[in-house]
């Protein structure tokens, strides 16, 4: 079975699909070293009022993109609807894009024990820790690269666990036509609130599904608005209260949503990030060329023009640029994401 390359619609009453079109980006982040603008990353960034209303938009943010692993929330609300008996630490390493610490490995270990499986019958691809100290040791310690220490292993283990507990056949569980990933994608129409306009697999094997930056926000936005007890709810809750199992005890993400309260947030490869406020607030960034580096000040500057106050942001704005080991400049927002536009570069 395949079904790649399609725009299937797996519900009904939602917008159309977005288009599949080159992205209309626009300047997000200035490298700026010595007082001199050095370059420019483009991108896009879309910030959702409480009501769901655009607050600011910059770029392209209707034109459908692949999200990465920032849709990791909507996947782990859909396996919780599909049957999957999660919560707490496991359901946020559900939802994570882990840094392959011990922690990390031995929850996916113990999603696999209860769905009396093993790390063999994992079906993503195997790779080194993210984490950068993490991965070191790991190499110091003559470890290969394995299933288990994939980024996306919980989620991959909580995969195989909800097509067990459906009786649904696990071999095929990444097939885009398997009804776990059918499932999953009818909740991603759902909580975006648009049609699937391209379907591909992501770096880790499974099915990824292309939605607007717009639909992302609002995804968001639907999973921290949720009444509690709800799927939506209980994925939040759980990644907010295991912030480093949902990613890394080093990562920005957690620090991030320790920073702010009730804050939700998730990033992704190739410059992706969302973040949602328990009211409804919510960002979504895209980096054009994909430039991690710029993902964070962006993230903040957004989140500044979302209503969060700045203060909770401090150190999270501008990436030092360094010099002989000096620093030199810094990352910094563009202008039109800046509350008030600074006099000079220096």
């Amino acid at each position: 079975m395949n079904t790649l390359n399609t725009a299937p619609t797996y519900g009904s009453s939602l917008a159309e699909a977005p288009a599949v079109r080159e992205p209309l980006h626009a300047p997000v982040a200035r490298l700026v070293r010595g007082g001199v603008i050095e370059g420019i990353h483009y991108g896009s960034v879309v910030v959702l009022a409480a009501d769901g209303s655009v607050r600011l938009q910059i770029g392209d943010i209707e034109a459908a993109f692949f999200p990465r692993s920032a849709l990791k929330p909507v996947q782990a609300v859909a396996l919780l609807r599909a049957g999957l008996p999660l919560d707490g630490e496991l359901l946020a390493l559900t939802a994570a894009s882990h840094s392959g610490e011990e922690r990390h490995l031995a929850g996916t270990r113990r999603i696999l024990e209860l769905a009396g499986l093993v790390e063999d019958d994992l079906r993503n691809v195997s790779d080194l820790p993210f984490d950068p100290v993490v991965r070191e040791d790991w190499i110091r310690a003559g470890r290969l690269p394995s299933r288990l220490a994939q980024n996306c292993s919980g989620k991959h283990a909580a995969m195989l666990y909800t097509a067990r507990l459906n009786g649904w056949s696990l071999d095929d569980v990444l097939d885009p036509a398997h009804p776990l990933q059918r499932a999953i994608a009818r909740t991603v129409e759902e909580l975006t609130g648009q049609a699937v306009a391209h379907v591909t697999v992501d770096g880790c094997g499974a099915p990824l599904f292309s939605i607007s930056l717009h639909g992302l926000a609002r995804a968001a936005a639907t999973i921290t608005t949720a009444p509690p007890g709800t799927p939506e709810a209980l994925v939040a809750d759980a990644m907010r209260e295991h912030a480093e199992m949902a990613s890394g005890s080093g990562r920005d993400v957690a620090a991030l949503m320790r920073a702010v309260p009730g804050l939700l947030a998730k990033d992704g490869f190739e410059g992706v990030q969302v973040a949602a406020l328990p009211d409804g607030r919510s960002i979504a960034v895209k980096i054009a060329d994909g430039a991690d580096r710029a993902r964070l000040p962006v993230t903040a500057a957004a989140l500044a023009r979302c209503g969060v106050d700045p203060a909770a942001l401090a150190g999270f704005g501008d990436a030092p640029l360094l010099g002989g080991g000096a620093v030199v400049g810094n990352i910094r927002p563009a202008r039109a994401l800046e509350p008030v536009a600074r006099a000079s570069y220096t």
